[in-house]
């Protein structure tokens, strides 16, 4: 298993992508602390929803306990987060608060991580978008000029 950290400026945008993929999932919700020891705070409930509010600098973790009650999971002031990947499946993640406590987040089902790479992305912006099926063969089809 691997682990990636996440660079604050991705926050956002990696929790708005996140919570779409891993909504109905079950996770667990477990802190790590010098203080408090491991404490299981949920376990094998299903995801509604991560966020992160860059504007009050905080990572909320929802899950549904019943049709009537939600486990929200609030965590202040973040410091770094990882993400746990093996393979292509996401696995799930670490953050880690200002006081140094670990609150981890584990899929009970992984998710398959989408196989857009850094390069194929800038590579893609250089050339625009790929061809229609029906403009590939055409340009395949046309006679190659060579250099005299």
């Amino acid at each position: 298993m691997i682990n990636r950290k996440i660079e604050k400026a991705e926050w956002k945008k990696f929790f708005d992508f996140l919570s779409k993929q891993a909504e109905g999932t079950r996770a667990e919700i477990e802190v790590a602390s010098l203080k408090l020891g491991d404490q299981i705070e949920a376990a094998g409930l299903p995801v509604i929803g991560l966020v992160y509010d860059h504007k009050d600098n905080f990572v909320e973790i929802a899950l549904e306990a019943s049709k009537h009650d939600v486990v929200d999971h609030i965590i202040r002031e973040p410091r770094e987060i990882y993400f746990a990947e093996e393979g292509r499946q996401f696995m799930g993640l670490d953050v880690i608060d200002s006081e140094g406590a670990h609150h981890i987040v584990k899929l009970k089902d992984s998710l398959m991580l989408p196989m857009e790479s850094k390069g194929r992305a800038k590579v893609r912006k250089r050339m625009g978008k790929p061809p229609k099926e029906g403009e590939a063969r055409r340009r395949a089809s046309r006679p190659r000029r060579t250099a005299r």
